[in-house]
């Protein structure tokens, strides 16, 4: 295991901002943490990395104790911040360069680094331009070379994607994959972005510091989501018949939501009323789905 924590708890003053948390990430794995502003993701991964002390509770890193090897598993890490840790005033190349330094990567070991992150990150036209000067995208690569340059084992990314465009979170996520397969490396992963947690190997979902699920994306929604029949036709009818044989019901202009427990029932439905159902179509349950089951919010307003 890269991750193991045990009934880890922290308070601040009256507020638990972790509760009896316990959880384990596996090499070579994308994790998923996800909660809402407050649920004590950003807590949890201070205490990881040795930021922030715990009350009680073990936390082993890479094989480390926390409490007694902080520096080593310091040293196994790479994170990601949600805000840039990088000195705006300085070019690019510069805050790689004072970075590297921390990690006695100096010299022709540092170039050879640099080298391996352009053809990785495609820093090349960035390098010397002072960090203000850059869009959000360019920031972010040049966030992520900063995290990698001592080649970590593990690669903490604090919402990473956030505020990106589209283009820009694709080539995100086409490093990090690039980097799992090559390297092997190990991936927690906090996002807003449900569509991301889908594609991860666990997921863990908070509320309130305490954990309320946990497992891959298929058992979750397998477990937690509905599937939605979208009927485009016979919409007044549909309506009040599903409504009055208490199935919930979302009417739109142009068509129907009616949510079911599963795909079974989504059949079952279908072949009881035969006479409605030629225009339709069944969406499986998401993670979104998911969230808002478990915790009764909706990750992207909170």
């Amino acid at each position: 295991m890269v991750i193991e924590i045990n009934n880890l708890y922290k308070s601040f003053k009256n507020v638990k901002a972790v509760n009896d948390l316990s959880f384990c990430v596996k090499k070579g794995e994308l994790f998923a943490f996800l909660g809402v502003n407050g649920a004590g993701k950003s807590t949890t991964i201070n205490i990881i990395s040795g930021i922030l002390p715990k009350d009680s509770g073990t936390v082993v890193v890479c094989g480390e104790d926390v409490d007694k090897h902080a520096d080593d598993v310091k040293a196994k890490l790479g994170i990601v911040f949600q805000s840039s840790v990088l000195d705006k005033r300085l070019s690019v190349y510069d805050n790689l360069k004072s970075r590297a330094a921390l990690y006695g990567i100096f010299g022709a070991q540092f170039k050879a680094r640099l080298d391996e992150l352009d053809e990785l990150l495609e820093l090349k036209d960035i390098l010397k331009r002072p960090l203000v000067k850059l869009s959000g995208g360019q920031r972010r690569r040049a966030d992520i070379a900063r995290a990698l340059i001592h080649e970590p084992e593990l690669l903490i990314l604090d919402e990473p994607t956030t505020g990106l465009d589209p283009q820009t979170r694709q080539t995100v996520w086409k490093v990090i994959d690039g980097l799992r397969q090559k390297n092997g490396l190990t991936v927690f992963l906090t996002t807003h972005y449900m569509e991301e947690a889908a594609i991860a190997d666990y997921v863990v979902i908070l509320d309130a510091g305490k954990k309320v699920a946990e497992g891959t994306p298929h058992e979750l929604k397998t477990v937690f989501a509905t599937d939605i029949v979208r009927l485009y036709r016979h919409i007044d009818e549909a309506s009040k018949l599903f409504l009055s044989q208490g199935f919930h019901v979302k009417r739109e202009r142009d068509y129907v939501d009616v949510e079911v427990e599963n795909t079974a029932a989504a059949t079952k439905l279908i072949t009881a009323h035969s006479e409605l159902f030629d225009d339709y179509e069944v969406l499986k349950g998401n993670m979104d789905s998911v969230f808002l089951r478990v915790t009764g919010k909706d990750i992207r307003e909170a």
